[in-house]
C-alpha cells in the first residue's frame, strides 16, 4: 500500500539518507525544506526510485502555532508525518526553543488532531526523559544528566517537552479509537525514535529497547530504523536504539511484538499536567 509522507526537515543528514529508503518502498514523500537553494540536493534523491517526491519550501521557524502547522498538513494531505527537523545549534537558545520545542509541538498537535494522519514519528534522542529508568546503571544516569543539564540544556528542555506532548496526545487518541472499536491496524501510532550519539559510519546492526543510554549509532542506521518502524504495523511509543548486533528490521519487529516501550518509568500523570499547560 502506498503512503503519503510529510518529511519535516528534509535537508537534514538523516532525512537525506531516509528519503531514498521511503521512495524505494513506492511511498510518496513531500520533503519540507527551509531554503530554495536546498531543492536540487533533495530532488536528486529521487532518481531511479519508484515513489514520487515533492519539495515544499517552508521554514519550520515560521510555524508559530498549531494552526500554522495545520495549514501545511492541509496543503500536503499526508497520512504519515515524520519530524526530523532541528535548529542544529543555529541561532542560539531562542532558535532551539522555536524549532525543537514550539514548531515540533505545533506539528505534533496538528497531526494528532488530524484524522487523516495515522502515524507521527519524531526523531528524539535517548536521554530525553525526566526519570531514571530501572534498566539504566548509575553510570547511564550520570551520563544522561551531564548531557541534559550541562552539555545540551536548552535542547533537552525542548526535546523532552515535544516528546511528552506526543506521548500524551497519542495515547489520548489511541484510547479514543479503542473505545470506538477502530481496528488495530488503523489506530494512530505516535512514535519517538531515540538514538544515541550520532556517527557518520555506514549502516549496521542495532540494539533496541530497554538499553543503556551510552553509545553511538550511525545516521545511516537511524534512517534504516525509521523506515523499518514506519512499515512495521503497531509500532508506537518510545524506541531507544544504539549500534548493536541485531538486524534492524527484525529488531524493530521484536520490540513491537514484545510490547517494549521505553517510556516505562516516566510519570505519565505528571506528564499530562505539564502538557496541559503548553
Amino acid at each position: 500500500m502506498s503512503h503519503k509522507i510529510l518529511l519535516i526537515g528534509g535537508h537534514g543528514k538523516i532525512s537525506q539518507l531516509l528519503t531514498p529508503l521511503l521512495l524505494s518502498r513506492s511511498w510518496n514523500v513531500t520533503s519540507m525544506i527551509r531554503s530554495p537553494d536546498q531543492r536540487p540536493t533533495i530532488e536528486n534523491l529521487a532518481k531511479g526510485q519508484p515513489g514520487t517526491l515533492d519539495v515544499l519550501v517552508s521554514s519550520v521557524e515560521d510555524v508559530k502555532s498549531e494552526n500554522d502547522a495545520r495549514k501545511i498538513l492541509e496543503q500536503v494531505q499526508p497520512d504519515w508525518v515524520v519530524w526530523s527537523a532541528g535548529a542544529g545549534g543555529r541561532g542560539g537558545a531562542a532558535t532551539t526553543m522555536a524549532v525543537d520545542r514550539d514548531a515540533a509541538i505545533a506539528f505534533t498537535k496538528a497531526s494528532v488532531r488530524t484524522p487523516r494522519v495515522k502515524k507521527f514519528l519524531t526523531v528524539s534522542y535517548i536521554s530525553s526523559r525526566r526519570n531514571r529508568p530501572a534498566w539504566w546503571s548509575d553510570g547511564d544516569w550520570e551520563a544522561a544528566q551531564k548531557v541534559n543539564f550541562e552539555v545540551l540544556p536548552t535542547y533537552y528542555k525542548a526535546k523532552v517537552a515535544a516528546d511528552e506532548v506526543l506521548t500524551v496526545l497519542a495515547k489520548e487518541r489511541y484510547d479514543e479509537e479503542v473505545k470506538k472499536a477502530v481496528p488495530e491496524k488503523d489506530r494512530f501510532c505516535g512514535i519517538s525514535l531515540r538514538p544515541g550519539t550520532l556517527s557518520a559510519e555506514k549502516a549496521g546492526g542495532v540494539q533496541i529497547g530497554k538499553i543503556s543510554c551510552q553509545g553511538k549509532i550511525s545516521r545511516a542506521t537511524v534512517a534504516e530504523a525509521l523506515a523499518a518502524v514506519l512499515e512495521t504495523e503497531g509500532a508506537r511509543g518510545w524506541i531507544d536504539m544504539l549500534d548493536g548486533e541485531d538486524e534492524v528490521g527484525e529488531a524493530v519487529k521484536k520490540v513491537v511484538r514484545d510490547g517494549v516501550d521505553s517510556v516505562e518509568d516516566e510519570d505519565f500523570e505528571s506528564m499530562k499536567d505539564t502538557v496541559a499547560k503548553l
